[in-house]
């Protein structure tokens, strides 16, 4: 039977209205022209994830070709495209993601790129279980963590990642394990919330949001999209002044309280712990490591962990302080203003 041909979904008026009818933002790279005037402008395409410090990384990480690396969070793939370009078709890198839903896509591109599974192994996995991958195919002369969640997660609004759009109050990076944002809400006390988001946000109006919250749920009213957790915390703020500062500070609190959901949903501070821990065993003598973090927190934990691993002994060098990118990189991508690298060296 002959296939019929799939006509691109049609929109009315000059402009896409939903993420669903912007054809361009699930296949952005048949669209270099219009990639190259977002990117002009400071922006990230919708369905695109730039890449951040990859020269320093690179320059750290010193790739030779015949060596084996580990990227440890392949996202959309653009580290891990670099660091193969250095292995030169000579060495292999294994790659890990959680997200179902991204890591096939990132395989395909990267497979139309040229890098098949002679130089690339793609395996959904957390990078918690770092040590279950160096058993099987480790040590690793170079390792890659980049904790940012990818912009392609955040512009989908079907993962409730952002509060700028409507969508499910989800926010889990594999969707098909755990509970969702809107469930663990439910399940938190008032005091526990409150909590977390000091604790993962160092969110200063944390007491008022917790309170908001607890009332909306004793009403029965739901907190089960991105919109009306956006609403319950613009409630929460209704005693500042109405003006621009007062939209600066909802904005900037809707940021921290999402991410804040973000890490707990994900156990994302216990997972890098993990991670931190069973990093040593599984680089090879020699071998390198390389951490991008977006988060106060995150950075104190590996700067904690390479400190000790330096005074253990397990590493022969470390960062002494941290790395940021460029203001021209920060200017070019706005995404990339809270990035931090650290590095660690294993002895030989």
């Amino acid at each position: 039977m002959e296939q019929q041909h799939k006509r691109r979904v049609r929109y009315k008026g000059t402009h896409p209205k939903t993420y669903a009818e912007k054809y361009k933002e699930h296949n952005p790279e048949q669209y270099a022209d219009t990639i190259e005037k977002v990117i002009s402008k400071g922006s990230t395409p919708a369905g695109m994830h730039r890449s951040i410090m990859v020269n320093e990384i690179l320059e750290f990480l010193q790739i030779q070709p015949g060596q084996t690396g580990l990227d440890a969070t392949l996202g959309y793939g653009g580290h891990t495209r670099r660091m193969l370009e250095q292995l030169q078709g000579s060495g292999h890198i294994y790659a890990l993601d959680v997200d179902p839903i991204e890591i096939v896509r990132t395989k395909e591109r990267l497979e139309r790129a040229g890098f098949g599974s002679d130089v690339l192994t793609v395996i959904q996995e957390n990078f918690a279980n770092i040590d279950r991958i160096a058993a099987a195919h480790g040590p690793f002369d170079f390792v890659l963590a980049d904790l940012g969640v990818s912009s392609m997660q955040i512009d989908n609004p079907d993962r409730g990642f952002s509060y700028k759009v409507e969508g499910p109050l989800d926010l889990r990076l594999n969707p098909e394990k755990g509970v969702s944002a809107a469930e663990r809400l439910r399940a938190l006390t008032q005091e526990e919330l409150e909590g977390m988001l000091v604790e993962n946000a160092d969110e200063p109006h944390a007491a008022r949001i917790a309170a908001e919250v607890a009332k909306t749920l004793r009403r029965k009213s739901p907190i089960e999209t991105t919109t009306q957790l956006r609403e319950v915390i613009e409630r929460a703020l209704a005693h500042l002044p109405d003006n621009s500062e007062r939209r600066d500070i909802v904005k900037k609190t809707c940021q921290r309280t999402f991410q804040a959901l973000r890490i707990d949903v994900n156990s994302e501070f216990e997972v890098l712990e993990a991670f931190l821990d069973k990093l040593p065993k599984a680089l090879a003598p020699g071998g390198r490591a390389a951490v991008l973090t977006f988060h106060s927190g995150e950075d104190r934990m590996v700067k904690k962990a390479f400190k000790q691993g330096q005074k253990q002994g397990v590493f022969c060098a470390i960062a002494q302080e941290v790395l940021r990118p460029s203001a021209e990189e920060c200017r070019q991508n706005g995404r990339a203003r809270s990035t931090k690298m650290r590095w660690a060296v294993r002895g030989e």
